[in-house]
């Protein structure tokens, strides 16, 4: 009989806010340029078009407040995103209004960025991987069950850093809202239960230095603090 060559590694698991329930992670998708003034910021083109989709790998969730400052770096940036929590599998593509059905909970995250590796990928039309994939590289806050309250258009999506805001904007400024989303992915992947959609950052990115404390809130639903080490 087989038996593995060596111990699989655990799966990380969100836990869920006055729930005694955990979040087992399957994938991370993320949403790039969901929102106008970032897209600007970032110099991409404002067209609806298409969503910009890319993922990170399940193992860089991140749930310690003390974050790692990334090597092979020297511009470490924050993105601050909500985040959808699937409490479902999807039977194949889903159909307009079909999304939400698959939600059970949100939260608040970092979509953390090497923009110097970033900048460089994107110059040579390269992937992100290494920009974006790195360990640690997607702390995110316990969730709030769908049960217990839901983010609507008018929420407002925050980050501090050391007490001073860097990022505002309200749900309702995404470009893509969450079923949309989710309808696109269902299409190119199966979507399943322990999937995190990182629904996209507001404008006002900018770097994270050792010794940066940060704090990232979904207002009414979830928060995330934490400090970044040297």
């Amino acid at each position: 009989m087989n038996r593995d060559l060596f111990a699989a590694a655990a799966v990380p698991r969100l836990p869920f806010i006055e729930r005694d329930l955990l979040f087992p992670v399957h994938r991370i998708y993320c949403v790039g340029r969901n929102f106008a003034e970032h897209a600007r910021e970032m110099g991409a083109p404002l067209e609806r078009g298409t969503p910009t989709i890319f993922m990170k790998p399940a193992d860089a969730v991140h749930l310690d407040a003390a974050l790692p400052y990334p090597p092979g770096t020297r511009d470490l940036h924050h993105e601050v995103e909500m985040v959808v929590a699937l409490g479902r599998d999807a039977d194949g593509p889903l159909a307009a209004g079909e999304g939400l059905a698959l939600v059970c909970g949100h939260g608040v995250g970092l979509d953390l960025t090497r923009r110097d590796l970033q900048a460089i990928a994107k110059d040579k039309r390269l992937p992100w991987d290494v920009a974006k994939g790195f360990d640690a590289s997607a702390p995110v806050s316990a969730l709030r069950h769908v049960d217990d309250g839901r983010p609507s258009p008018d929420t407002l999506l925050w980050l501090e850093v050391n007490g001073e805001r860097r990022q505002l904007a309200r749900l309702e400024d995404m470009i893509f809202g969450v079923d949309e989303i989710l309808v696109h992915l269902s299409r190119l992947f199966r979507l399943r239960a322990g999937d995190l959609v990182f629904m996209g950052t507001p404008a006002g990115v900018a770097a994270l230095q050792p010794g940066d404390r940060y704090r990232a809130v979904l207002e009414g639903i979830a928060q995330l603090e934490g400090r970044v080490l040297g």
